[in-house]
C-alpha cells in the first residue's frame, strides 16, 4: 500500500466520524502530529495522532489501534476541563501547541472554536514563550532533585526518570523557535532547535549526556536484535506504558533503521535507548540483562548514574543562565514568568 499523507488524512477522518457516531460524548476531535508534516513518514511508517475531547472524564487516556503494520492510530482522550480556562493553555508547552494548529475533524457546541481563538492571543508573545519554556526546565530540575537521592541500585525507574529530564531540558530549548519536539525525531531535530538559538553546543551536551560519545552506528545496529526481543515481550505484558504496544514495533524499529542509514546516524540512539528502558521497566529482573549492557557501554548507569546527574545538573544551570539573559533583555523579572 502507497501511504501518502492524503491517505492518513482520509483515514483520521472516517475513523473519527466513525468514533463520534458512536460516542455522544465527544465534543472535538482534531489531527496532530506528524500527519501535519509535508512528509510524515519515517522510514516508512507513521502513527495517526487524533485527539478526542469529552464532556466528561474517559475512561481511557490513551489507545493504540492498528490499521496496518506501518500505521496506527494513537489517540488522545481528553476531558472537556482540561482545556479551562483555555487562555491559562498558552504557558502549557504540550497542549498550548497542539491546540494552536491542529486540523479540526469533529465539532460541537463551538467548543473548539472557541478554545483555540483564547489560546492563540498572545501565545507567540517572548513572555508566554519563555514561560513554557521554563516550565519544561523546572520539570527537568524537579526530577534531578528526586534523584539525588537514588543513586545506588539503578535499575529502569531510574534511568527512565533520567531520560524524562533529559527530554523536558531539550524541549526547554525547542520552545523557544517551535513546538516540543516528536518522539522518533528528537535526536533528528533538535540540532536545528539549537542552530536556531546560537546555541549548537547544546546539541553536542545532549548527545554526550546520553552517552553518544561511546558508542557507535554500528553498535546500534548490532543491538537491534536484542531491543526487539525486549520491546516484543514487555508489549505483551500487562499495564506497560502504551508507547510499548506491538501496534508500534515497526514504528519505531524501520524508523531507528532508517535514521541509521542517514546523515545523522547516532539520532537513533533517542527511540532505541528511551524504548528499550520503558521496555525494560515491565520486564523481570531475570530478562533485562541486555538492556544494562547497553546502559553499560554509554555510561548511564551504574557506577557512571551519578557522573551523569552531574552533568545534566550542569546542562541545567547553562539553560537557566541563558535564559535569564533573555528575560533580561526583554526587561522581564522572574517573578514575572513563574
Amino acid at each position: 500500500m502507497r501511504i501518502t499523507r492524503e491517505l492518513l488524512i482520509r483515514l483520521a477522518k472516517e475513523n473519527t466520524q466513525e468514533r463520534a457516531y458512536n460516542d455522544k460524548s465527544i465534543l472535538a476531535a482534531y489531527l496532530s502530529g506528524s500527519v501535519l508534516r509535508d512528509d510524515p513518514l519515517l522510514g516508512g511508517t507513521t502513527d495517526i495522532d487524533l485527539v478526542f475531547v469529552h464532556d466528561r472524564t474517559p475512561e481511557h487516556l490513551r489507545e493504540i489501534k492498528a490499521l496496518s503494520p506501518d500505521i496506527h492510530l494513537d489517540i488522545r482522550h481528553r476531558d472537556q476541563k482540561d482545556y479551562d480556562p483555555p487562555r491559562e493553555l498558552r504557558n502549557n508547552p504540550w497542549l498550548g501547541h497542539e491546540l494552536y494548529d491542529p486540523m479540526l475533524l469533529y465539532e460541537t457546541k463551538h467548543f473548539f472554536e472557541f478554545a483555540q481563538a483564547s489560546l492563540r492571543g498572545g501565545f507567540d508573545e517572548p513572555k508566554n514563550i519563555l514561560k513554557r519554556s521554563y516550565k519544561l526546565l523546572n520539570h527537568a530540575r524537579k526530577i534531578w532533585l528526586d534523584l539525588q537521592l537514588k543513586t545506588s541500585d539503578i535499575g529502569p525507574k531510574e534511568i527512565l526518570n533520567y531520560l524524562d529530564a533529559l527530554q523536558h531540558a531539550a524541549n526547554a530549548i525547542a520552545e523557544l523557535n517551535g513546538p516540543p519536539l516528536a518522539e522518533r525525531r528528537l535526536l533528528l531535530d533538535f540540532p536545528a532547535r539549537a542552530e536556531a538559538i546560537d546555541r549548537p553546543e547544546f546539541n553536542t551536551g545532549l548527545l554526550g549526556l546520553l552517552g553518544g560519545t561511546e558508542i557507535t552506528p554500528a553498535i546500534l545496529a548490532e543491538l537491534l536484535p536484542s531491543w526487539n526481543n525486549s520491546f516484543t515481550f514487555a508489549a505483551r505484558t500487562a499495564d506497560i506504558d502504551s508507547r510499548i504496544h506491538l501496534a508500534r514495533l515497526a514504528y519505531y524499529e524501520k524508523a531507528i533503521e532508517a535514521i541509521l542509514s542517514g546523515e545523522n546516524p547516532l539520532a537513533a540512539l533517542w527511540p532505541l535507548l528511551h524504548t528499550w528502558t520503558l521496555s525494560a521497566s515491565a520486564l523481570p529482573e531475570n530478562q533485562v540483562a541486555a538492556w544494562q549492557g547497553v546502559c553499560k557501554i554509554l555510561k548511564i548507569g551504574g557506577e557512571h548514574f551519578e557522573n551523569r546527574l552531574d552533568g545534566l545538573d550542569q546542562y541545567l544551570d547553562n539553560i537557566e543562565e541563558m535564559l535569564e539573559k533573555m528575560l533580561q533583555s526583554h526587561g522581564f523579572e522572574l517573578s514575572e514568568i513563574i
